[in-house]
């Protein structure tokens, strides 16, 4: 089942962020319109919207300060994004060409800095002061979790709780505050907000480890890039780590690179396919079905409604996903 089969109801607030997202981009310089607007079409899954739907429906559901609040945050997820692409210097994102790609990297740099600009001015008319304490917060540690993931690529001698802290600042604080400003917006209680908070932060670590599974298991046409990827580019992930505590296959890896480059393609392939065949694919699901099932846990505090059911069903599809 697609994830966006549990939220049908959404639909239509999601098609008002859609369209929201479309006028928040535009710029009056062509170039940063042209960009902006380029990756805007190649889509997402727009689960931080979703969550912020979902959460605030936990309180009073202000509608039009939810919605600014969903804007924002995926603002922000998609200038992380530009940034990303130039950092790892990714030809294809979702099976279209990046920004930095189709213009160049100065480009992709200023349209990465427009749209986080955009993220701000969209919640200025907020005057809950916690929002823009918790958005403030979260932007630093984004921030800190790519410098992490540039220090420690193709580092070989990092371990689990490294590789743990770096995905927990690169996506899950994301989706937690997703969920977290979600409630505030909405009205929601201290309890539930916290409630929610966790479950979000669970979820997203789950979601990261099966993004990093996916990467070796999917097919290029399904993830939108080739598959390894992440690999390729030097980032050690979950499934790496584990192969990685074979002596053998350490050696292996190592005659690839020489100063941090990839000089034997053919073998690294071989090994992508031995990490894709590996023991380490199911202990990462193993890992990730843990911070799942402390994310379910959450929901139990909450009031039943349409909104706890959708969120449990959005936790047991990230498991099953296929890209």
């Amino acid at each position: 089942m697609k994830m966006s089969a549990a939220y049908p109801f959404l639909k239509e607030d999601l098609n008002l962020i859609e369209k929201k997202l479309y006028e928040t981009v535009q710029a009056n310089h062509p170039v940063l319109r042209e960009a902006s607007t380029h990756l805007l079409k190649a889509g997402g899954k727009r689960i931080r919207p979703v969550f912020v739907l979902l959460s605030s429906k936990f309180g009073n559901n202000d509608h039009e300060h939810v919605n600014d609040v969903a804007v924002s945050l995926e603002l922000i997820h998609m200038a992380t994004l530009v940034h990303d692409d130039v950092i790892d210097d990714a030809e294809v994102r979702r099976g279209k060409e990046t920004v930095k790609s189709k213009w160049d990297n100065r480009t992709a740099m200023y349209t990465g800095d427009y749209i986080f600009a955009r993220a701000l001015e969209t919640l200025s008319g907020l005057t809950h002061p916690k929002i823009h304490q918790i958005l403030s917060n979260i932007i630093v540690e984004v921030c800190l979790g790519e410098i992490e993931q540039i220090k420690d690529k193709f580092n070989l001698g990092q371990n689990f709780r490294t590789y743990l802290r770096r995905i927990r600042r690169k996506t899950a604080l994301l989706i937690a505050v997703s969920c977290q400003l979600g409630a505030i917006a909405g009205g929601a209680s201290e309890k539930i907000e916290k409630a929610l908070y966790r479950y979000g932060y669970y979820v997203g670590m789950s979601y990261q480890i099966i993004d990093d599974i996916l990467d070796f298991t999917s097919t290029e046409k399904e993830l939108g890039k080739p598959a390894g990827s992440d690999l390729m580019q030097g980032n050690i992930t979950l499934p790496v780590l584990y192969a990685l505590k074979d002596e053998a296959f350490k050696k292996r890896l190592e005659k690839c690179l020489i100063h941090e480059q990839i000089i034997d393609m053919e073998q690294m392939k071989e090994i992508i396919h031995d990490i894709k065949h590996s023991e380490g694919i199911a202990y990462s699901y193993h890992i990730s079905d843990r911070y799942l099932q402390k994310a379910l846990k959450e929901l139990e505090q909450l009031p039943d409604n349409q909104a706890k059911k959708t969120l449990k069903e959005i936790g047991k599809s990230i498991g099953k996903r296929k890209f």
